[in-house]
């Protein structure tokens, strides 16, 4: 087995041993194997710099989970690094003696049921219906046309994981969440929905081999796909896993769901606009399954959970979380329109307390302002909750008007009074930020790109 490539090495592991619903993840080309010495168990690991981050448990056998993991533990200190295991089960630590936190939920099925659980739900039957009504169809995909880069299908949906990643609040993550539905084709299951040939939506799907199960794992629809087309998709996965005698079908991860950490909770709560974590859990509770199974943050006593979190956050940011951040920024310039109408807040009332009033002309000039920047915090926050073109635009006039008011009077007022560097400081961010901020408002128009 040595001479094999590694992730062919990896999948002999996995077929024998693979029980984390994650666990066919690891053969992405993203990951490090560090193998056991015996040859019988690998960890498959991103090194983000500080931290070997493993992905779910190690790949052996029930009896070996402990031996594995101290091993593994152990080359990390050799080079320097910590370690976690993320996305780990009850089982893990029935056997390995680490400290661990929830970091979510993911929903599980035996597909047996599924047949009761739509009779059971009128409303996973009416979304069904509509999808049917629509001219919906849903159909295995043979893993050679997935293979074939020219072939219609394998091309379709090439294009629909394009859109999928354009689309996405966020920027592209690393780790455990990247979109490879092609490799290991042979491996996967495959299921598309159509409309009168046109491809509306795709789901791949993984083996868990240890368990006799499959995890559902990219879910994808085109922006105009009818009503009901995930949930015909899943349908006809679930239906199929029962046809073959599957037990197990889970739909993964729902992050930061059910009993977490107070801080975690107020993470979710705080990261409500880069990633809809209720929306995620809601969408899976739907299909309602016969569970819900917690999913763990594993780490070596004596570290301490929030150090574990911040390694596990730089593997999926795939290294820097400033650089992950920024590329965010970046794909969501209505993120920067909230973050510009809170940040007025505090400068509006930083412009009307007495101490500010040497920085103008007079009294009635700084209460002009005032009320200038009330208005405008209103308006932003208006654009905010519901966007309209239309006010963006008005906005974008009246701030680029600031910018060129606030010139003027940085010129012939604040400029000849400016007393060092401080000074200079204020009336620069006082002059930029009008004018910065009335382009981020024009380049936010228009955007067709859903969740922007």
């Amino acid at each position: 087995m040595s001479n094999r490539h590694p992730r062919e090495r990896v999948l002999a592991l996995l077929r024998l041993y693979g029980w984390n619903a994650t666990s066919f993840q690891v053969l992405q080309p993203i990951y490090h194997y560090w193998f056991d010495p015996a040859g019988d168990a690998c960890v498959a690991y991103v090194d983000t710099g500080g931290a070997w981050v493993a992905a779910g448990a190690p790949i052996a056998s029930q009896e070996r989970l402990a031996a594995v993991a101290e091993g593994f533990h152990a080359a990390a200190r050799a080079a320097g690094r910590r370690v976690c295991f993320f996305a780990t089960e009850a089982r893990f630590h029935e056997h390995v003696p680490m400290a661990s936190l929830s970091i979510g939920e993911q929903p599980v099925w035996d597909p047996a049921n599924w047949d009761a659980v739509v009779r059971g739900s009128r409303s996973l039957r009416e979304q069904l219906r509509r999808a049917r009504a629509r001219g919906v169809t849903v159909r295995e995909v043979p893993a050679a046309e997935l293979e074939n880069p020219r072939n219609p299908v394998s091309w379709a949906v090439a294009q629909l994981k394009r859109r999928w990643l354009l689309f996405r609040r966020m920027a592209p993550m690393g780790f455990l969440v990247k979109l490879h539905p092609d490799d290991f084709a042979r491996e996967r299951h495959a299921f598309l929905a159509e409309v009168g040939g046109k491809v509306v939506g795709f789901l791949s799907v993984v083996p868990v081999y240890a368990r006799d199960g499959w995890f559902l794992q990219d879910l994808l629809r085109t922006a105009d796909a009818p009503n009901g087309t995930s949930e015909s998709l899943v349908d006809a996965a679930m239906r199929a896993a029962a046809d073959r005698g599957r037990r197990y079908v889970t739909l993964g991860l729902a992050p930061l769901s059910g009993p977490v950490r107070p801080w975690l909770r107020l993470a979710r709560t705080c990261g409500r606009p880069l990633f809809d974590f209720e929306g995620l859990r809601a969408f899976k509770a739907k299909f309602r399954p016969d569970a819900w199974v917690p999913l763990l943050l594993s780490y070596p006593t004596p570290r301490g959970g929030l150090l574990a979190v911040y390694d596990a956050l730089r593997a999926f940011a795939q290294g820097s979380l400033l650089r992950f951040g920024v590329a965010t920024l970046l794909r969501r310039p209505r993120l920067l329109v909230h973050a510009l109408a809170v940040l007025l807040v505090p400068w509006t009332v930083l412009l009307a307390l007495p101490a500010t009033a040497r920085w103008f002309p007079s009294v009635q000039v700084q209460w002009a302002w005032v009320l200038f920047d009330v208005g405008l915090t209103v308006g932003l926050f208006s654009l905010v909750r519901r966007w309209r073109d239309s006010l963006a635009t008005a906005l974008g006039v009246l701030t680029a008007a600031d910018a060129c008011l606030t010139f003027a009077q940085a010129v012939t007022y604040n400029v000849p009074l400016a007393q060092g560097l401080l000074d200079g400081a204020i009336i620069t961010l006082a002059v930029l930020a009008p004018a910065a901020a009335s382009g981020l408002l024009f380049a936010s128009r228009d955007l067709s790109l859903p969740g922007r």
